[in-house]
């Protein structure tokens, strides 16, 4: 009879291993990507509520009217606040303004109440790229300062004029 020297491992052995790390990766994956999407949402709800703020002050510092995405990034921008400072600061960064995807979720301003001087309302929007996959629900949040959602992903239905339609459903 060969005697077993005792070094290394036998392929039952392997494959046992390897169906253990099987078992607990088909385990972890789905609470890590709802984790992911967990966190993509929270990233856009944080987004929104820095969009309306920073239209509050653009508020105030416009004698009364709402800034498109561009003169939130650029207030001294044509069609913005000509007498802004220059040495002041901007009312959001270039990456909230754009409409360039962020956190999984696609992003526009809503901007059909647009007048000279800039908005007289305004809903900005935030949905879901892959919906199930980089987040769940879709987002807006506009001058009315709430922040509402819809369960499925999809964009929150517009009132037009630059609004949310009364009833939305808001964030808890």
């Amino acid at each position: 009879m060969a005697r077993r020297s005792g070094r290394g491992f036998t392929l039952i052995e392997l494959l046992i291993v390897v169906a253990i790390i099987g078992i607990i990766a088909a385990i972890a994956i789905p609470s890590l990507l709802r984790a992911r999407a967990s966190s993509n949402e929270a990233a856009t709800v944080g987004d929104i509520r820095t969009v309306i703020s920073a239209e509050a002050a653009y508020h105030a510092a416009s004698g009364g009217y709402y800034g498109t995405l561009p003169c939130l990034v650029v207030p001294l921008g044509a069609g913005c606040i000509p007498s802004y400072p220059s040495s002041a600061p901007t009312f959001v960064d270039s990456h909230i303004g754009s409409s360039q995807p962020k956190s999984g979720y696609n992003r526009s301003m809503d901007e059909s109440a647009a007048v000279p001087l800039g908005l007289t309302c305004y809903v900005y929007h935030a949905t879901p790229i892959s919906p199930g996959q980089t987040g769940v629900r879709g987002f807006a949040g506009g001058c009315s300062g709430v922040v509402c959602q819809t369960p499925d992903g999809t964009p929150v239905p517009p009132l037009g004029g630059g609004s949310m339609t009364p009833a939305c459903m808001p964030l808890q």
